[in-house]
């Protein structure tokens, strides 16, 4: 404990005082300062450096502060010398036994004090980092807010516990604080993952020991930066740098494709009336197996180009619920055939963002059609519009359903092209919305909790527009 306060005051003389009047213990300035070994200072009564009894001292201090004043008081050196010193007074308590600690401020360094003891609370309050304090005894000393909501903890009641505790029930190698850190191992720009609840963290942690100035180890530090937007937007990137790649390939190799496709078609389908003319039934219905197949490819160029970058875009000022509801008809038309219940729920008056109507309506209609789909024996489908005042100003469409879930060894792969848990899927349907989002400035996530699952489709609008 007395290292702890030590620790807080490092620009201070400090004396720790028992309920005698002796003193327990001496920092290693107030040593340098009046000339005394720590040896000889321990156990001697305080009234040898104070002229003040402890009473008179204990009542000097209060009365000062209630009056918002600073107690200056005598501090006697081995030399005889007396020093003017400024006076903090705390009460402290350590196993059972009360003491109290006399932290003395020479007054040619109270600036620098107060600035470093204003630094070192305003980082671990303001800093937008994960910082975790902690002692030889692997207990928390202190920890910062951005740290705290990580973690999913309250400061306060975590404050002096053993690090171990917070942890309880979780496998040593899960543990962001690992006991090891005392033993001096150091971590250096660590990639982890952790998970608060459902919420996905991304994380770059540092750690290292705390020496004093003679070398020996007095805690450790661990210090994590939340890089869950910046590894985000380096799939982002990554996945449309390979829908760019196919788009190009399919822009130039679609017309190729559709001009001998027409011609079969074409040419099939003469086979089939003759074929129907002659009664021919068997081989007629070759003819429509060959025809279905080619619609089949037709659909998949037609998706092929979509992911090159749409060049008829026709923004304009667009509200979203009315766009959606234009298309519920159709996805409740859809979900009657899968047992699937609807329910959309806008909420309030919202701004409208900028966009295309009819690559939204696309978007909207992919999306709610795979969470059908994705309900084998029946369930509910729920629409929520809603609008994102407190961040970036976005308004946020979000589409759940009540289907099994999207296993999380598949959940990072389902934007990708070609990729798909269906039988007759081309794997192109969600590359697709998430280029038209993109497209309009926003983004598609997707979110499953083994049960159920939620895709957010997040837009930009304009604040100035929405007033």
């Amino acid at each position: 404990m007395f290292q702890f306060y030590a620790d807080k005051f490092p620009c201070a003389m400090m004396l720790s005082v028992d309920r005698h009047g002796k003193v327990a213990y001496c920092n290693r300035l107030f040593c340098e300062t009046t000339g005394y070994r720590r040896e000889e200072v321990v156990r001697l009564a305080v009234s040898k450096f104070i002229p003040d009894s402890m009473e008179e001292l204990e009542r000097s201090y209060f009365t000062a502060a209630l009056r918002d004043e600073t107690l200056t008081v005598s501090l006697i050196a081995k030399s005889g010398e007396t020093l003017s010193l400024q006076l903090t007074y705390i009460n402290a308590e350590m196993e059972g036994e009360s003491y109290r600690l006399l932290i003395f401020h020479d007054k040619r360094h109270i600036g620098e004090l107060n600035l470093l003891q204003q630094f070192s609370g305003a980082f671990i309050r303001d800093v937008n980092l994960g910082v975790i304090l902690l002692d030889m005894n692997f207990r928390l000393m202190d920890i910062s807010e951005m740290a705290c909501r990580v973690l999913g903890l309250v400061r306060e009641d975590v404050l002096n516990r053993p690090i171990h505790e917070l942890f309880a029930g979780m496998p040593m190698e899960h543990q962001l604080v690992q006991r090891a850190l005392l033993d001096g191992v150091i971590v250096r720009n660590h990639a982890v993952t952790w998970m608060n609840n459902q919420e996905r963290y991304e994380l770059l942690m540092d750690s290292n020991l705390l020496r004093d100035d003679k070398g020996n180890t007095v805690g450790a530090y661990v210090i994590f930066k939340d890089v869950t937007n910046l590894r985000s937007l380096e799939e982002q990137m990554q996945r449309s740098d390979r829908l760019a790649m196919i788009g190009q390939i399919a822009a130039g190799t679609a017309h190729e494709i559709r001009n001998p496709l027409t011609s079969i078609r074409g040419f099939l389908q003469m086979f089939k009336k003759t074929l129907r003319e002659k009664g021919m039934s068997r081989e007629y219905s070759y003819t429509e197996v060959m025809l279905s197949e080619i619609d089949r490819i037709n659909e998949l160029v037609s998706e092929f180009l979509l992911l090159s970058k749409p060049k008829d875009i026709t923004f304009d000022h667009v509200d979203v619920v009315t766009v959606i509801n234009e298309m519920l008809p159709i996805i409740t038309n859809e979900a009657l055939l899968h047992d699937v219940s609807v329910h959309f729920h806008p909420a309030g008056r919202l701004p409208r963002i900028v966009a295309d109507r009819e690559l939204l309506k696309q978007v909207f209609l992919n999306i709610c059609k795979n969470g059908i789909e994705a309900m084998t024996e029946g369930g509910t489908l729920t629409i929520t519009v809603r609008a994102d005042t407190d961040s970036d100003s976005k308004v946020l469409i979000e589409v759940h359903d009540t289907g099994p879930g999207i296993p999380a060894f598949l959940i990072d792969k389902i934007f990708d092209p070609f990729f798909t848990t269906k039988e007759n899927g081309t794997g192109l349907g969600l590359s697709v919305c998430q280029r038209i989002v993109h497209d309009h400035g926003g983004s598609l996530r997707v979110s499953s909790k083994g049960f159920g699952t939620t895709f957010t489709i997040s837009i930009p609008y304009d604040k100035e527009f929405a007033k």
